[in-house]
């Protein structure tokens, strides 16, 4: 029992030290996560659109997702793998930029845009059916590149032809 005490007391104090340093060990750890990058295309009716996104496929890639950061280049992006299709439901709590969610089929066909998501938030934003991938780009890019429901994404995780 004084083990169990000794262990609560020094992780009380190591997570209030943690917190009042200004920097979350969660923010710690979103900086830290260096994922591989992969091209991907996005097709609209407006054209073809290269993005190079990090690829979160483990459970903690995909829990911290964009937390934290500050900025992201505007034809960068992050590929959620999920490793089967499922109704998927995402939040932007820790999130700091305002980010498009494009909820993606199997076949890589877009089954829905969620535009604009508010940043901090954590309201749930659904996926609206089965998607085996969601893909992040910045607030306004699915505006840009006119793309909707519907449309491709060009990836070797989907099971879709050039």
């Amino acid at each position: 029992m004084k083990t169990f005490k000794l262990f609560i007391l020094c992780f009380t104090l190591i997570s209030s030290f943690v917190w009042h340093s200004g920097t979350s060990l969660a923010q710690q750890q979103a900086q830290e996560i260096l994922l591989p990058r992969e091209e991907l295309v996005v097709e609209t009716n407006a054209g073809k659109f290269t993005f190079s996104v990090e690829i979160a496929d483990e459970d903690i890639e995909r829990s911290t997702g964009l937390m934290f950061r500050t900025e992201m280049a505007p034809n960068h992006g992050m590929l959620f793998d999920f490793g089967k299709s499922e109704p998927i439901a995402m939040w932007m709590q820790n999130t700091v930029l305002s980010l498009d969610m494009i909820f993606i089929q199997a076949d890589g066909i877009v089954l829905r845009v969620a535009r604009n998501t508010t940043p901090f938030s954590r309201d749930i934003i659904t996926s609206g059916g089965p998607v085996s991938h969601v893909l992040e780009v910045n607030a306004g890019i699915a505006n840009q590149i006119g793309l909707k429901a519907g449309d491709r994404i060009i990836h070797p995780d989907f099971n879709s032809n050039d």
